[in-house]
C-alpha cells in the first residue's frame, strides 16, 4: 500500500469500498442506520451510504499511506477554519483539550497538528494481539504523537492528562462514542446517546480551552473545523457542569455531521434507544 502508486491504491480502496457496500454486511447496514438519523427518513440515502464506505476506506488508504506521505504535502493538503482561535488557546498556556468526532481523517489532522508545531497527546484503546497495538502505538508516536493506553498502562489515563495540561499542553481526544460505563448521555440527531465525559471533565478541572473539532474532505483536501470553544458553566454541580459542557460538543458534532454526513465513519451502534429496543427483542 505504501509504495504503489497512488492512483492505484485509491482506484483499489474504492473497490473495497463499493464490494463491501454490496454486500451489505453488519457494518454497513448500522452505518446506513446511522446516516439514516442524519440525513433524515425521505431523503435518498443511497449516493451518501456510497459516499460515506468510500470516505472510510479513503482514511484506512491514507492512514496506510501516511508514514510516506510527504510532510509538506500534508500541511499544503489541509485547511483549517478556526485556526487562530486554537492557536491563540495555545498560546495562552492554559492547556488545550480537542473533541473530535469518527469523521474525515482524524489522523492526518494529528499530523497536520505535529508538523505545524502543536504536539499533543491523545488516548487510545488498547487492540488485540498486543502487538498490534504495540505497532499502532509505534506508528503514531513515530510522527509525534504521545499516545496513552486507555487500560493497561501503569498510571491512570486521566491522571497523565491532567499533567500535560497542567504544563499548557494539547490533548486530543475522540469522543461521539462511548467506550466505558460512565458516558455522559446528550441529545444527538433527535435521539439520545453517550459520549465520553473525559474532553468535558479535564476541561473543567483543569482551566483548558475546549475545542470541538470536525474533519471532513473536500476533494483531494482534508479539512479541520476548529469550533467555537465550549463555555464553562458557572453554575451547577461538577456533574451538571460536564453534562451542559458535553451536549454543547454534541451540538458542534452535530452541526458538522449534518454537513458532511459521508465523512462520518461510525460503524457502530450509538444511540440508547436503539440498544434498549434490541435487548427488549
Amino acid at each position: 500500500m505504501r509504495w504503489l502508486p497512488e492512483p492505484v491504491v485509491r482506484r483499489l480502496f474504492d473497490r473495497i469500498a463499493d464490494l463491501a457496500l454490496r454486500k451489505h454486511g453488519r457494518g454497513v447496514r448500522r452505518l446506513e442506520q446511522n446516516l439514516r438519523r442524519v440525513v433524515g427518513q425521505d431523503a435518498d440515502l443511497d449516493p451518501v451510504l456510497r459516499a460515506a464506505m468510500r470516505s472510510y476506506l479513503r482514511y484506512w488508504c491514507e492512514a496506510f499511506r501516511l508514514p510516506v506521505m510527504r510532510p509538506e504535502r500534508i500541511v499544503s493538503g489541509t485547511r483549517v477554519l478556526g485556526e487562530q482561535a486554537f492557536r491563540a488557546a495555545l498560546a495562552s498556556g492554559r492547556g488545550v483539550v480537542a473533541a473530535l468526532p469518527h469523521m474525515g481523517n482524524w489522523d492526518l489532522a494529528g499530523a497536520w497538528a505535529v508538523l505545524t508545531d502543536a504536539p499533543f497527546t491523545t488516548v487510545a484503546e488498547r487492540l488485540e494481539p498486543e502487538a498490534l497495538f504495540t505497532r499502532f502505538v509505534e506508528f503514531r508516536e513515530s510522527i509525534g504523537m504521545e499516545v496513552i493506553p486507555l487500560t493497561g498502562g501503569e498510571r491512570a489515563p486521566a491522571e497523565l492528562l491532567r499533567e500535560r495540561l497542567a504544563g499548557g499542553g494539547f490533548v486530543c481526544l475522540l469522543a461521539d462514542r462511548d467506550l466505558t460505563s460512565a458516558g455522559v448521555p446528550v441529545s444527538f440527531f433527535g435521539g439520545t446517546t453517550k459520549v465520553p465525559a473525559g474532553p468535558a471533565a479535564l476541561a473543567l478541572d483543569s482551566g483548558a480551552t475546549l475545542f470541538p473539532v470536525t474533519l471532513w474532505y473536500d476533494g483531494p483536501t482534508h479539512v479541520i473545523r476548529f469550533h467555537d470553544p465550549v463555555e464553562h458553566p458557572a453554575h451547577g454541580t461538577r456533574a451538571e457542569q460536564v453534562r451542559v459542557m458535553a451536549q454543547q460538543v454534541a451540538d458542534a458534532f452535530a452541526e458538522g455531521i449534518a454537513e458532511h454526513p459521508e465523512d462520518w465513519h461510525m460503524l457502530q451502534r450509538i444511540w440508547v434507544e436503539e440498544a434498549t429496543a434490541e435487548e427488549v427483542s
